[in-house]
């Protein structure tokens, strides 16, 4: 079955440009590049690279980086505003690399578009050194278990985030603005337990709040923060 992701390919592009969607802009990428900048890795592997936006902020930091997705028309992207970067078309499952070759590997918000995620995760540390990072940004639980366009108008006029089934690991559709792609829900306690059940350590966790944006946007992302950030670093 489809995943949504070759049918989506081209709006998802457009919705990206050069900068990043709002969430990446104004949440995301700031704390992200910062905690790269911290561990100062060598080398890299970005995990669902896509059009490869964040494998060219790594490489404009110095790092060599490779990315991984699965979706050729994503890489063919990827490739033509990165003639010199390494691309390659693979899932999260099996990884077209050797054991212990990066320093740092990132999943920045692929972690919900992959089925199997505990062999997903269990690659991602296989190819990381002893004493590497996996850099994960990720929806949070009661984002992916939001119900019914998840902003409700209560009798008072007052308005509520809604979510229901958080508990229940599930795939639904997420669409807009001509994307409609299957998304994974999960909650965060599963996130955790394959984390840590692949002898990770957790060295940072955050839930970073707008920076900007358009002020309606802004304020309900900081109401109801939608994204996280974790590192965790593989055993020396």
């Amino acid at each position: 079955m489809s995943d949504g992701w070759t049918e989506s390919a081209e709006a998802w592009i457009a919705e990206q440009g050069d900068a990043g969607d709002l969430s990446r802009r104004f949440v995301l990428d700031a704390p992200m590049i910062e905690r790269v900048r911290r561990l100062a890795p060598q080398t890299a592997i970005d995990i669902g690279c896509g059009e490869g936006r964040f494998c060219r902020v790594l490489r404009d930091l110095g790092i060599a980086t490779v990315g991984i997705d699965p979706t050729l028309r994503l890489l063919e992207r990827a490739r033509a505003l990165d003639p010199e970067g390494d691309y390659r078309q693979a899932v999260a499952e099996d990884l077209p690399v050797p054991d212990a070759g990066f320093d740092l590997a990132v999943s920045y918000l692929s972690l919900i578009d992959i089925p199997d995620m505990d062999r997903a995760i269990s690659e991602m540390v296989r190819v990381l050194w002893p004493g590497g990072t996996l850099l994960i940004a990720n929806l949070n639980g009661f984002a992916t278990a939001q119900v019914g366009g998840a902003w409700q108008t209560l009798q008072d006029g007052s308005r509520r985030f809604c979510f229901d089934r958080y508990l229940e690991e599930r795939a639904d559709w997420a669409a807009w603005r001509g994307i409609r792609i299957r998304n994974w829900h999960r909650p965060l306690c599963r996130y955790m337990t394959a984390l840590l059940s692949n002898g990770l350590a957790l060295r940072h966790f955050d839930e970073p709040a707008p920076t900007g944006g358009e002020p309606d946007w802004a304020d309900r992302n900081s109401r109801v923060p939608f994204f996280h950030i974790m590192e965790w670093q593989k055993p020396a």
